[in-house]
């Protein structure tokens, strides 16, 4: 047994340091030199919440989805617990979050992102389609208490009143229409939903969609979510902001953000958020970004909050890219926001991608 524990011990020092001289050899620095942050406080375009219900909330959350490991992980990043949202209401979660904005050294606001549900046939909510709803009541309702959070509406452009709620949200101070196509069945592409995009034109509501492959859910239609499908809203001219710049999955055999990226020579009026990009599923995708000309200018920052205080995102990730010093630093900052940013900057994002939400968004 002793000399199994010696040979056992010297084989894992060989690979340690075999991966200390791989590195070495390897390390490469950050794609981009990094630039100094804005002057101007961050806005964070791309920041969830949740609820059970509560306390009248309208939350709605699947029977798939609270039954899935993945739902009380969720909620220790939003550094609650399904009793506590019980006893509290589900508006707990923006006290915490506005907190969480407050406390940052870098992050100025954040908009929070309601998300509709699947709609019917006839035009209605449906349930038991539906793996999410976050309604804009529950969001709208809560932001006007934090002047650090904005209202990020969601509307399924298949409802029968869909384009009176696009007015109706503008007037709550709406700055953004947010889809998640895989999961509310929206069909971007769909020519019933031209008046739609006529309508979101003419309020000045840019369009955040989620692109490329979903994983957050228990089910989702992945092909609803091709880039190529985004044509129409910007043949319109529609403000489109294409969510994680469609990292991860293939439609018709060609990987997503291939199919997305001739499309900014295209349409000027096409941008790409970076939020998840430092996730561990979707390594070496933010430096691909970050030197492709043809997203030069349309890149924005946003966290996808909470994903970013979870296991999913680390600097030790990155060591090609970081040095040990720059990890140990970046983990130690105890902001899960000022870890978001200082660890996206770190890897190149420069001053005008974290200052481009004010502009695009009409935020002073």
């Amino acid at each position: 047994m002793k000399k199994l524990l010696i040979k056992g011990f010297k084989l894992l020092t060989t690979l340690v340091i075999a991966l200390c001289l791989l590195r070495q050899i390897l390390f490469s620095g950050p794609v981009v030199n990094p630039s100094p942050l804005p002057t101007q406080k961050i806005v964070d375009m791309h920041v969830h919440v949740a609820g059970i219900g509560a306390d009248n909330s309208g939350c709605f959350v699947s029977d798939s989805i609270r039954n899935s490991f993945k739902f009380d992980y969720y909620l220790n990043a939003f550094q609650v617990t399904r009793e506590e949202l019980e006893q509290n209401g589900d508006q707990v979660i923006f006290e915490k979050l506005s907190k969480t904005v407050a406390d940052s050294s870098h992050i100025d606001a954040a908009v929070v992102l309601a998300l509709d549900g699947v709609i019917d046939s006839n035009g209605q909510l449906d349930l038991s389609q539906s793996e999410v709803v976050i309604p804009n009541r529950f969001v709208a309702d809560n932001v006007v208490n934090y002047d650090n959070l904005l209202f990020g509406a969601s509307i399924n452009p298949y409802r029968k009143d869909a384009i009176q709620r696009l007015e109706q949200v503008k007037l709550q101070g709406a700055r953004l229409i947010k889809w998640i196509p895989s999961i509310q069945m929206i069909d971007p592409s769909d020519p019933k939903i031209t008046g739609f995009y006529r309508k979101m034109k003419e309020l000045d509501l840019p369009l955040l969609t989620h692109t490329g492959q979903e994983k957050s859910f228990t089910r989702a239609d992945d092909d609803l979510a091709d880039p190529k499908r985004l044509v129409l809203p910007l043949s319109l001219g529609v403000k489109v902001i294409a969510a994680h710049i469609a990292t991860t999955g293939e439609t018709l055999g060609e990987d997503n953000m291939q199919r997305l990226l001739p499309m900014f020579e295209q349409y000027p009026n096409l941008y790409a958020d970076i939020s998840s990009l430092t996730q561990i599923n979707k390594l070496g995708f933010l430096n691909r970004a970050l030197v492709d000309p043809r997203v030069k200018g349309r890149l924005i920052y946003g966290s996808d909050f909470p994903l970013i205080n979870m296991i999913l995102v680390s600097p030790y990730y990155f060591p090609l890219n970081l040095t040990i010093a720059q990890m140990h630093s970046i983990s130690s900052l105890d902001n899960v926001w000022d870890r978001d940013v200082a660890l996206k900057q770190a890897l190149g994002v420069n001053t005008e991608i974290f200052a481009r939400s004010r502009e695009l968004l009409n935020i002073r």
